[in-house]
């Protein structure tokens, strides 16, 4: 069977069938297009989105250890020790050992990650916000709502 010579003209947008039945592919699709602006906004603060993670995580719970940070981005443990040597080097976040047992660090944000996340939460707010504004706040609400439903079960 012959191939066209002529491919589609790239403002057409491929015909995706029963994808679009799947509310996996539409999160996926969406979550892309948040995600991706998101990175755009933390570029500026040489941050990935995972890091930002971190960072607001550590501040809402202070002291969890890799494994807990870890299992909470929802990430395997091994992927957590070069984020947390990255934020560390940049001075925002400090691995403190634990009375109890010496051989675990607890993570804490050092003053600097403090200050850097209250700016941070305000670029992702304003991030998130500019990346569903085709959604009324009703909307916004619902979906998040929804969102959570699916992934606490």
């Amino acid at each position: 069977m012959a191939m066209p010579s002529t491919p589609a003209p790239a403002s057409d947008p491929l015909d995706t069938g029963v994808l679009d039945d799947l509310i996996g592919y539409a999160l996926r699709r969406a979550q892309i297009q948040v995600f991706q602006h998101l990175v755009e906004r933390l570029n500026a603060y040489d941050l990935r989105p995972a890091q930002f993670s971190a960072l607001a995580i550590i501040a809402q719970n202070p002291g969890p250890t890799q494994a807990e940070l870890a299992k909470s981005l929802a990430i395997e443990p091994p992927q957590v020790v070069p984020m947390v040597n990255k934020l560390e080097e940049r001075g925002l976040a400090l691995r403190v050992r634990c009375k109890p047992d010496k051989r675990s660090y607890g993570l804490f944000l050092s003053k600097a990650g403090e200050a850097l996340l209250k700016e941070l939460k305000e670029v992702a707010a304003r991030s998130d916000q500019e990346a569903t504004a085709n959604l009324s706040t009703e909307e916004r609400e619902q979906l998040r709502a929804l969102l959570r439903k699916v992934y606490q079960g």
